[in-house]
């Protein structure tokens, strides 16, 4: 019985990082097989409500491998004490009071709990998002099998990525689902190679993901081991029709150093953009979070916030926590006033910053006229400063990518790409970092 628990300690080491499965799992010794309940012992209470908490309903699932369906599972501490048999059903109970994170029984990384459908706010900006990843989720045989989440930090690409992969797993609970971000991926692949279980890793990813959620893909950039081995995973995946979820803040055109066919890959299903929520999204937003956390909000204060904190959902956390934090500790009243002084911690002043503010400024200072910044010159000495003019124009103010490239006779697509030029432009080329820093400090300061 001792050898079963390791064969099945062994399966589960498959399914979880590897670090996870030192740090909990391993520990974990055999004591018994008492009338169709496995007891293993746990080095203390701490290490036990872990295991219960992440990891039980995989392990059940390979105990009733080995064991038989009826058998459950039950974990004591060092000193020989016993709770009594502790069942999924139980343990999924538990998890409901708990506010962070669960682990799927497929494996990979962990998917927060409140990142569902439920709890995701659908406006303008992200209706089409949230409709193809909910059309992804729900069908099992569908042409989409695979969709590319795109948009900046903070707009909610992780939590419908993740939203998918809770669907499923509600839908499907034996389907197997990673989620990992790219990073990670190739830090495991490394590992794989160096430790000779590299066919290990590639079943893993090949013969036992039913569905794939990859964050942040433009990570890749310039890794062409792991981009290999990803477009070799992707193509066994895509051939077994499998689900697969991409997220960047970068269209697959965009994203540098990128061999072909894995952009091909990336390219290859449903694209679609997430913009910044628009005032109204901001307020459902900040509301819904306001009744989630017990917080009584005034409206004044909650349109304060949505008409201030404009840059992303994580802003407007940090504001709606900050006040509700701020009147508790100090025992003042929730208020306008007590709004401004949070909010000013947060967020640069950009009241009087408008595109034509930011025209004039990029134009004054590269000696060109604002007909040459929206005209349809390619002249490098053009499209620099208009690239920066509409990366400037995102970072400020709160048009939308759409607006954003009207009004440099640009359309959406075009706006988008010079974003993405310049900010690759911000991690590879001093003398644009340099540029933009100065235009930066120009808008903060008011001195425009």
């Amino acid at each position: 019985m001792k050898a079963a628990w390791t064969e099945i300690k062994t399966a589960i080491k498959d399914y979880i990082p590897g670090h996870s499965f030192r740090m909990w799992i391993e520990p974990l010794t055999y004591i018994k097989n008492d009338k169709d309940c496995l007891v293993v012992s746990s080095p203390n209470f701490f290490s036990k409500k872990r295991v219960q908490d992440h990891y039980l309903s995989i392990i059940n699932s390979e105990v009733k491998k080995v064991f038989g369906k009826n058998c459950e599972f039950s974990i004591t501490v060092s000193n020989g004490k016993r709770n009594g048999k502790v069942s999924e059903k139980i343990n999924k109970n538990l998890q409901l009071s708990l506010p962070n994170i669960d682990i799927p029984p497929g494996g990979g990384s962990f998917l927060r709990k409140d990142f569902t459908f439920d709890q995701f706010v659908v406006g303008d900006n992200n209706g089409f998002a949230y409709s193809a990843s909910l059309s992804l989720a729900s069908k099992k045989d569908t042409y989409q099998n695979s969709l590319f989440l795109l948009s900046g930090t903070g707009m909610g690409k992780s939590h419908l990525s993740q939203a998918v992969g809770h669907h499923i797993l509600a839908k499907y609970p034996r389907d197997r689902v990673y989620y990992v971000t790219a990073e990670d991926f190739s830090n495991e692949m490394v590992h794989a190679f160096r430790h000779n279980c590299i066919d290990k890793f590639k079943s893993k990813y090949r013969n036992k993901c039913d569905v794939l959620l990859l964050e942040d893909v433009h990570y890749l950039s310039g890794k062409e081991r792991t981009q290999i081995e990803l477009a070799l995973t992707l193509d066994s995946l895509f051939e077994s029709n499998k689900k697969i979820i991409f997220s960047s803040c970068y269209l697959p055109a965009d994203i540098p150093k990128l061999n072909d066919k894995l952009r091909s890959r990336l390219s290859s299903g449903l694209i679609s953009v997430i913009e910044p929520p628009n005032f109204r999204t901001r307020v459902r937003i900040l509301r819904k979070k306001s009744k989630d956390k017990g917080y009584h909000i005034p409206d004044d204060v909650t349109s304060y916030l949505a008409s201030e904190l404009t840059d992303d959902v994580r802003q407007l956390e940090s504001g709606l926590f900050g006040v509700a934090a701020k009147s508790s500790l100090l025992s003042v009243p929730l208020d306008l006033s007590l709004a401004a002084s949070v909010v000013k911690n947060i967020v640069r002043s950009r009241k009087t910053i408008t595109i034509n503010v930011i025209k004039k400024l990029v134009c004054k200072n590269y000696k060109i006229s604002i007909s040459d910044i929206v005209s349809r010159s390619r002249k490098q000495n053009i499209v620099q400063p208009r690239q920066i003019a509409i990366y400037l124009s995102r970072r400020f103010t709160d048009l939308s990518l759409q607006n954003i490239g009207k009004s440099f006779n640009r359309y959406h697509a075009t706006a988008l790409h010079s974003i993405g030029a310049v900010e690759r432009g911000l991690r590879e080329d001093a003398t644009i970092k340099k540029k933009v820093d100065f235009f930066c400090k120009k808008l903060e300061s008011g001195k425009f």
